[in-house]
């Protein structure tokens, strides 16, 4: 009897310790301890720059909405940050990381590229060198980012980059 219940309590400090090594894991994959996401007050100018920046290395722009309490905004960038989507967005793309607060700070943005953020975040935009805008996530694609596929993300940023030497289009 004693020995039933020494291995039965042996057993949930196992399982204890494999969830916390999980969620150590887990923890370390999205970047749980760095903030994501700058300051609220910074998109204005982050935006301007990454403007300027892809008219003259002829890129597209990406708007990342979303915030640093945000699971799955933490999911998409370390997925945006390894192979193969970290070559596509380097060679194709300027990331422009906007802070929507507790979803109370630059609307304005948000509203301006026609990003509905109540249907969740991360929620992405894509305009071209020009600052036009070509596509809005309407539905909340990314905003189960934790549960989907990587590849998802892969396919996303090959479908929006632009045709080799087109980047304005």
């Amino acid at each position: 009897m004693e020995k039933a219940k020494t291995k039965a309590a042996l057993g949930l400090v196992l399982r204890g310790v494999g969830v916390l090594a999980a969620s150590l894991a887990v923890s370390t994959v999205l970047g749980q301890s760095k903030d994501i996401y700058p300051a609220t007050t910074a998109a204005g100018t982050d935006l301007q720059a990454a403007l300027a920046k892809a008219n003259t290395q002829h890129k597209r722009v990406i708007l990342d909405f979303g915030g640093n309490w945000c699971g799955d905004c933490r999911a998409l960038n370390a997925i945006f940050h390894k192979s193969p989507n970290a070559a596509l967005l380097a060679n194709n793309f300027i990331l422009v990381d906007i802070n929507i607060g507790r979803v109370d700070q630059n609307l304005d943005i948000a509203k301006k590229y026609e990003v509905p953020l109540g249907k969740g975040v991360p929620a992405l935009a894509v305009l071209d060198s020009n600052g036009h805008l070509l596509y809005s996530q309407k539905n909340g694609e990314f905003e189960a980012m934790r549960s989907m596929d990587p590849t998802s993300v892969t396919k996303f940023l090959n479908q929006w980059k632009a045709p080799a030497g087109d980047a304005k289009k």
